[in-house]
């Protein structure tokens, strides 16, 4: 492997320090590092890892590493990098290609630093690397067993690669398991946008109005978690069935044209592009927050607010002012990156236990079954998400019941 490229390695002792907490309270992680990833199936394999780099992303590297794997990891991009923590998994043995401050051009060089230790098995967030496989580093497709993929809207990318006949190796939809998008896209997404929302603005959310973009597994936590801060909720749809689900669940259901002037805070998380733009942002009272919550950096339109605006200012850290023509100011969180990791730490530990679980598991999984799946993209196999909450239920102390053979019989027959 190369030499890691880190901001400052002198930054490692703060990074371990949130490494080990994240350690202390990854029980499920702990659990699968025991009874699979340790058992030497991993050993001298090369896995490429390129998830936002904080001190979770750490640790699930440092379990693979721990595993006899050769792990290369990256950030996502601006935005999406510690680098205390990036300082500490190197010191672990991790090798690292990421720096917090380094621009858009560096990071794509980064990533492509990781493809190029020619990685085996992927754990890859919005398909970056299978993206590079699949056209700079064409060369190096054979190379590799299979990926995971950690988003909703790199699952949609990798099975459009699928639906296009070009797809070069299996890839996991880790993000459609159970145990992440019910537990991870849903708790994990409410708890931490609201959290990084409130510490950045230091605003208060009772009876103001929330405008969410989507009603998906995201959108459902980030409404649940609205109405707990006794916000207002209205829900943006463009699914039927969705936008029904919504207003079964009591909020309001509006167009974003006719949302857009009711709004205090607007939070899209859909995973498409320009779903806050130019004449939303024309219709918005004054004072409105915009916070992306979305798989994308682009579901806020900011070149056609940084366009119409007439002023643009910081206001505060990770909040920029823009003053458009008719006076009303709008306040813009981390650049239209996602608030929860550009703003904050991102989703609870616990959380993100269970959605590493799934990724370690998926790796695994590829890992013993390499040669045995054609190029498409999988579901997680479903006893590895039941053994996943098995593990989870069972470092809570909980036990749950389990069918009788005359029941698991009943409920095999037709007649």
């Amino acid at each position: 492997m190369p030499p890691s490229i880190i901001k400052d390695p002198k930054l490692a002792p703060e990074g371990q320090r949130k490494i080990r907490w994240v350690e202390q309270h990854a029980a499920v992680l702990n659990a699968v590092w025991e009874k699979y990833l340790n058992d030497g199936t991993l050993r001298g394999v090369n896995v490429g890892v390129c998830v936002p780099l904080e001190a979770k992303t750490a640790y699930l590297s440092i379990l693979l590493h721990r595993a006899g794997a050769n792990v290369a990891l990256a950030g996502t991009g601006p935005g999406y990098v510690q680098d205390d923590v990036a300082a500490g998994v190197a010191q672990e043995g991790v090798t690292v290609f990421a720096v917090a401050d380094a621009g858009a051009e560096e990071f794509q060089k980064n990533l492509e630093r990781v493809v190029d230790t020619e990685p085996a098995l992927l754990v890859d967030d919005r398909v970056e690397l299978t993206r590079i496989l699949h056209t700079s580093r064409k060369h190096l497709q054979s190379k590799v067993w299979g990926a995971t993929e950690q988003t909703t809207s790199g699952v949609t990318k990798a099975r459009n690669l699928e639906r296009e006949g070009v797809l070069a190796f299996p890839v996991i939809a880790g993000n459609d398991a159970l145990c992440k998008h019910l537990f991870d896209n849903r708790y994990g997404t409410g708890q931490s946008v609201f959290t990084a929302l409130m510490v950045n603005t230091n605003l208060y959310l009772g009876g103001k109005t929330v405008v969410l973009a989507g009603y998906g597994w995201c959108g459902k936590g980030l409404a649940q978690r609205a109405a707990g801060l006794n916000a207002r909720v209205v829900v943006c749809e463009v699914d039927s069935v969705r936008a029904l689900e919504a207003v079964a669940d009591g909020f309001a259901v509006m167009p974003m044209e006719q949302a857009a002037e009711v709004g205090d805070f607007f939070i899209p998380s859909t995973g498409s592009n320009a779903v806050l733009r130019r004449e939303h942002f024309e219709r918005m009272k004054d004072g409105a927050v915009l916070a992306n919550a979305g798989g994308v950096d682009v579901e806020i339109d900011v070149p056609a607010l940084e366009e119409l605006a007439v002023e643009k200012r910081e206001v505060r850290r990770h909040i920029t002012e823009y003053r458009l023509p008719n006076g009303h100011r709008l306040h813009l969180l981390c650049q239209g990156l996602l608030v929860n990791l550009a703003g904050g730490d991102g989703h609870p530990v616990e959380i993100m236990d269970l959605s590493f679980a799934v990724q370690a598991l998926a790796i695994y999984h590829l890992a013993r079954n390499r040669g045995k799946l054609s190029p498409r993209v999988y579901p997680l196999p479903g006893d590895i998400d039941q053994e996943i909450a098995r593990v989870k239920l069972a470092t809570l102390g909980i036990a749950i019941d389990s069918l009788m053979p005359a029941q698991q019989e009943f409920l095999r027959r037709w007649q």
